[in-house]
């Protein structure tokens, strides 16, 4: 059987904001890639990588959204940035370090930091 069940799950932490450099924009799109081949891909945006969630603007989180990848928004991170649920991305929800800790600990989970 074929599908997100048996693919191998990511876990992407994006700590960097648009306008670091091409690199979260890169990563953020590699991350679409996985998931739009199959692969079971979430994403944590921390620290400045939380500006990346602001509006709807951003063509990497629609991608990410569409192609299936679970998209999420550190609470702490958010919160030092005075980021609440209605300023950002309709594609995102907010999470906190427990979710991610769970992530990462997850059989198969396949962690990456940028």
């Amino acid at each position: 059987m074929t599908g997100r069940a048996a693919a191998p799950g990511y876990f992407l932490v994006e700590s960097k904001g648009n306008w670091a450099g091409p690199g979260a924009e890169a990563f953020l799109r590699d991350a679409a890639v996985l998931a739009e081949a199959g692969h079971r891909v979430r994403v944590l945006l921390v620290e400045d990588g939380v500006l990346t969630a602001v509006g709807t603007g951003v063509p990497e989180i629609r991608r990410l959204a569409g192609a299936g990848a679970e998209i999420l928004v550190d609470d702490f991170s958010a919160a030092q940035r005075a980021l609440s649920a209605t300023t950002l991305s309709p594609h995102v929800r907010l999470a906190g370090m427990d979710v991610a800790a769970a992530a990462l600990t997850e059989d198969g989970c396949r962690g990456v930091w940028h």
